[in-house]
């Protein structure tokens, strides 16, 4: 069974920096890509980062590109979401999730196959 937990959301002041961390299991990390999205209230999902583990490779969308890093650590089949200089509008419940292969922006558009739970950040102004 494919599973992916979320960790490292909280609160956090403007400018401050957090660390998310999907710890994934029931599949082989190695041949998969793993996302990170965010939802706001009232807001539609949006793609943030994703890493394919096979070459990795990464994107980021435009709104966090050169805030955040994301990563992989294979011998613990965990991804880490590094955000630097949070915004207010950077508060949203983050979920990880999984495609196999290799994943692009299209990935980040449209979704993966296996979601996480979600983990809450909030930004204080």
């Amino acid at each position: 069974e494919v599973q992916l937990v979320e960790s490292g959301g909280g609160l956090v002041q403007a400018g401050g920096s957090l660390r998310l961390s999907c710890a994934a299991s029931g599949f082989t990390f190695d041949d998969y890509a793993i996302g990170w999205f965010r939802q706001a209230p009232g807001k539609e999902r949006e793609g943030v980062s994703c890493i394919s583990n096979s070459d990795g490779s990464t994107y980021y969308a435009d709104s966090v590109n050169g805030r955040f890093t994301i990563s992989s650590d294979n011998a613990k089949n965990t991804v880490y979401l590094q955000m630097n200089s949070l915004k207010p509008e950077d508060a949203a419940v983050y979920y990880c999730a999984a495609t196999v292969g290799i994943a692009t922006i299209f990935h980040l558009e449209y979704g993966m196959d296996y979601w996480g739970k979600g983990t809450l950040v909030t930004v204080s102004s």
